[in-house]
């Protein structure tokens, strides 16, 4: 794999590499409606970080594998994520009127459409997926991130724990369910498309996948805490405007940014005992403390 290349160029070219993959899974007005069409697109493309298809990439490149390999599978990663947001975004859910920058999908094509759009999408995902080597059970890896025991659970308890005052082991699963299980789906597989990885790289790329997980949200509320809505793209301050239970308001501000270090520390010494294989993961930890946004 091309570890030589610095992870600005690797990641640049892995995003714009999944841009094209999923542009040609997305559908035209034709067979779709168009609204329907024009909504998935807009929920997907000209935006967003893409850091689940290049978890997914870089797990690939772990065992072997070239890009092309991992295409679909990323790609299916970005479909769930995004269908979550439109749903995420929805009056009934967040109520967000901004997402990357833009319009949310159910302000710009109407509550109805955007629900429409977002399960178009997780069936678009499904039906990607299935059609690829090792589809049943890869469908079986992205089900099991995206439903009740995951996402979709994970959602449910974030409503619940507006009410209810929680503590850092509740809020924990919770994360663990709503935002790791997938981020840990992207892994794993990325992990599928190569060789078979040997018990100790897949008990390795677990331990990451947790501890990386966890990370990436603790830094999402930090930065709905600190941020402005220019910067990131979205609505700043709506955790602490809704009442929403964070790892802000459970540790507050200073103790969530050690709670960030030692999670990094973690998800790189989960990594030690794969060597340069595991670079480009390593790099995306990194990447996930350090973002802005």
């Amino acid at each position: 794999m091309r570890n030589d290349l610095a992870f600005e160029v690797w990641s640049r070219e892995r995003q714009q590499r999944i841009e094209g993959v999923l542009e040609a899974l997305l559908p035209a007005a034709g067979d779709t409606p168009a609204r329907l069409a024009a909504a998935m697109r807009h929920a997907v493309l000209g935006g967003g970080k893409r850091l689940r298809p290049l978890l997914t990439y870089a797990a690939s490149e772990l065992v072997g594998a070239d890009a092309q390999a991992a295409d679909v599978r990323a790609a299916a990663v970005e479909l769930i994520h995004a269908y979550s947001l439109v749903h995420d975004d929805l009056p009934c859910m967040d109520d967000d009127a901004l997402r990357r920058g833009r319009p949310s999908c159910h302000v710009a094509f109407g509550v109805a459409t955007a629900l429409l759009a977002g399960d178009a999408l997780q069936s678009l995902a499904f039906g990607a997926l299935s059609r690829g080597p090792g589809g049943a059970e890869a469908c079986r890896i992205l089900a099991g991130a995206a439903g009740p025991a995951g996402m979709a659970g994970g959602q449910q308890l974030d409503l619940d724990a507006v009410a209810d005052a929680i503590d850092l082991e509740a809020l924990t699963r919770l994360q663990r369910m709503k935002t790791g299980a997938l981020i840990d789906a992207a892994i794993r597989l990325g992990a599928g498309c190569g060789r078979s990885p040997s018990v100790e790289e897949t008990r390795a790329l677990g331990a990451y996948a947790r501890a990386a997980g966890l990370a990436f949200q603790v830094v999402d509320d930090l930065l709905d805490a600190e941020g402005s809505s220019a910067s990131l793209g979205k609505t700043a301050g709506k955790d602490a405007a809704q009442g929403k239970a964070t790892f802000v308001t459970v540790l507050g501000t200073d103790e969530a940014k050690r709670h960030v270090q030692a999670l990094h520390a973690e998800a790189r010494a989960a990594l030690r005992p794969l060597g340069r294989d595991a670079t480009r993961l390593a790099e995306l930890a990194d990447w996930i403390v350090a973002r802005r946004r």
